[in-house]
């Protein structure tokens, strides 16, 4: 740990959106210190999917800062050794009515660079897709997949040397009060602050953070190991990811396809689940997620949930047989009327939160429309 105290920023918090505003902030030219409470990042952006998703976010700001967000990791990922382990998106429809919303979807701008593929095609380019009874499979090649656990720590690590970043693990934000940063262990200075603190609704700033009525969301995710050789084309999703994802479930089509699924899949909505699959380099699958919020989330996780989201993979993949390896619960704010959240207690300060679990996603191009405005 540096002795330095005077810096052009600090950040609070070493998650995916602090390291996004560190990025930023170094490529301007910046000294940089980030601060983060714990001895290594283990909050909600190492347990998630590592799932840089672009088609499907939400129109306007969220799917703009995506495709940048995408760019950036394009550009990172080599340097700091983060493996992309795979690309692309295939999200099979099964219900006609998911075909609609799918045929809808590709008449707007978000779906450049996106096919719709028939069945045929799709078991041709992706063979271990279960697509009996399939209406069709729409490709995006936008996505990347890198694996979440590693790749956070990788990237602090990489900022640290190549980029001159200062890093303060362990170490408790108490006060902020621009310039002035008071920790557990420092009083530390900087021309401009940025909170990126994720789940302390109730720390730093809370009572900016009051009038937007935010909430916790727990979410439910597995690794799953599948035969020997079973290799993903890239990441699935299927019929419930159309009216998860606001991209698709803003669309008029999509409200009768939720009627459907209401009707046909009721206990899997009421618990937030949409199937997401990734793989591994070690060639295991990650496998979510499900959503429930509450201004506090239970530590105890339902078996019933993943028993639902395990059959959405089954059905959604040929795996004649699996071995559920781990389990886990992941954690974040959520709103519900933005994707993400920038206040500005004042002109040197800015509190950013990403609120829609879409951090990984979007956290690049935050960064840089928060610097652009600063």
């Amino acid at each position: 740990m540096s002795n330095t105290t005077n810096f052009d920023l600090i950040v609070v918090g070493a998650g995916i959106v602090g390291l996004a505003h560190a990025y930023t902030a170094a490529q301007r030219g910046l000294k940089v210190c980030v601060v983060e409470k714990d001895a290594a990042c283990i909050g909600a952006s190492i347990r998630n999917f590592g799932f840089v998703t672009v088609t499907g976010q939400g129109a306007g700001d969220t799917w703009r800062r995506a495709r940048r967000a995408r760019e950036i990791w394009g550009e990172v990922a080599p340097q700091a050794g983060i493996d992309v382990i795979h690309r692309g998106l295939y999200l099979t429809a099964f219900r006609p009515k998911a075909l609609t919303v799918l045929e809808e979807f590709m008449g707007t701008a978000m779906a450049e660079g996106c096919e719709l593929l028939n069945v045929d095609e799709a078991a041709r380019r992706a063979p271990v897709l279960q697509l009996d009874g399939a209406q069709a499979v729409l490709y995006s090649p936008h996505e990347a997949r890198v694996e979440s656990r590693t790749a956070i720590g990788l990237l602090a690590r990489w900022l640290a040397k190549a980029k001159g970043v200062s890093f303060r693990f362990g170490e408790q934000v108490l006060e902020v009060a621009t310039p002035r940063v008071r920790t557990s262990r420092a009083r530390l200075h900087a021309e401009r602050v940025a909170v990126c603190t994720n789940i302390e609704l109730g720390g730093l700033f809370a009572e900016r953070l009051a009038p937007h009525q935010l909430r916790l969301c727990q979410l439910h995710m597995l690794r799953v190991r599948p035969p020997e050789g079973f290799r993903l084309p890239g990441s699935v999703m299927a019929d419930l990811s159309l009216v998860r994802y606001l991209g698709y479930s803003e669309l008029p089509a999509a409200r009768a396809l939720r009627a459907q699924l209401e009707a046909e899949e009721g206990e899997s909505l009421a618990n937030g689940i949409h199937l997401i699959v990734v793989q591994s380099a070690d060639g295991s699958l990650v496998v979510g997620d499900s959503h429930h919020y509450g201004p506090v989330v239970e530590p105890f996780a339902d078996t019933r949930v993943d028993d639902l989201i395990l059959r959405h993979m089954q059905e959604a993949l040929k795996l004649p047989h699996y071995t559920v390896t781990q389990r886990w619960v992941g954690t974040y704010p959520s709103s519900p009327v933005t994707d993400c959240l920038i206040d500005a207690p004042d002109a040197a300060t800015r509190l950013v939160i990403v609120t829609s679990g879409t951090g990984a996603s979007t956290a690049f191009g935050i960064a840089e429309e928060v610097f652009a405005g600063w």
